[in-house]
């Protein structure tokens, strides 16, 4: 087995239309019209120890999405549809990923039935909004009266809501269990950057590029932490309950803002104000990414091959790309 490379520091100039996400000991890529989910298997029964499974890839081709193709000129709007685009995919790539390890076959994704899908979704969506957004509201409201002013009473919230996420992906990143899913992360980080680098998609050449992306979903997480002291400034200061309520009411137009700085970040990274605005959210993925093997990154490259298979970025129209620009 190939061991761990150092971290080396190249990097891409360019945006393409690619994003991504790690799952159990695999990568799922995406691109504009089609989606590919590739996992490492474990070796079989009675090979030698440190012998690899075989990568199997499963390639999909996105739905009927006329609909967000005419809605991808609103901004702000595009991206609250891309973020639940994006979960509904990577909800199935780990559906996918989780039964190739027991070595069950789930290639249409369907599984878990259409009800069980939206549950999860909205379980997920009730957590973040409770840990990130309830929770330091409630807190800070026990002292609003000590606070003295309204501005200080967002500004508290706003570095209490960061804080609180900070923590939460320190926690996450001291998890043995998730180690190698952020090596996986990393392998994708760094897949896409080689080829937005027009550089040779082979592991070799894959590792010598940062596992750090402008275009991380960590990095647009902290933009939406940020996004959101300013927004709910605008409410000022009222009853828990009228404050809680503009606190879930205004997440889908803090994750519309965010997502057009994310899309423009990543467009004009050369710019210097630019790296340097994105600079703690690139810091950030350090806790979220670790330096993957040579064999990870042929796994991430196998994923983005089967894409790159059946579709070329940079071909299509601008309105055809909402939603790739959120998570790579």
């Amino acid at each position: 087995m190939s061991t761990a490379v150092r971290e080396p520091s190249l990097t891409a100039v360019r945006d393409a239309p690619l994003g991504g996400q790690a799952v159990l000991e695999g990568v799922m890529m995406r691109g504009v019209r089609h989606w590919a989910v590739a996992v490492r298997k474990p070796a079989p029964e009675g090979a030698p120890e440190g012998a690899l499974g075989e990568i199997a890839v499963q390639e999909f081709e996105f739905g009927a999405r006329e609909r967000l193709r005419r809605l991808s000129k609103v901004p702000v709007l595009r991206g609250m549809i891309a973020l639940v685009d994006s979960m509904v995919i990577g909800f199935k790539a780990l559906s996918i990923a989780a039964a190739a390890q027991l070595g069950g076959d789930d290639e249409d994704g369907e599984e878990l039935s259409g009800g069980l899908w939206i549950a999860t979704l909205v379980i997920g969506f009730a957590f973040a909004i409770g840990l990130f957004f309830i929770v330091p509201l409630t807190l800070v409201n026990l002292i609003k009266h000590q606070l003295g002013s309204s501005v200080l009473f967002w500004l508290v919230e706003g570095v209490l809501r960061t804080a609180i996420f900070l923590a939460y992906l320190a926690l996450l990143a001291r998890m043995r269990d998730l180690r190698r899913t952020f090596e996986y992360h990393g392998a994708e980080h760094k897949t896409i950057s080689c080829y937005e680098a027009g550089d040779e998609l082979t592991p070799e050449r894959a590792a010598q590029y940062s596992r750090l992306h402008p275009r991380c979903g960590t990095s647009f997480l902290l933009v939406v932490m940020i996004v959101s002291i300013f927004v709910f400034a605008i409410a000022g200061v009222h009853a828990w309950w009228i404050l809680a309520l503009t606190r879930i009411v205004g997440i889908p137009i803090i994750i519309g803002i965010s997502f057009e700085l994310i899309k423009f970040a990543g467009k004009n990274r050369r710019r210097r104000w630019v790296q340097a605005v994105m600079w703690p959210g690139m810091q950030l993925q350090r806790l979220t990414t670790s330096e993957p093997s040579l064999d990870q990154l042929a796994v991430a490259i196998a994923s983005l091959n089967a894409v790159l298979a059946r579709e070329t970025p940079g071909s299509f129209e601008p309105h055809e790309l909402v939603g790739v620009e959120v998570v790579a």
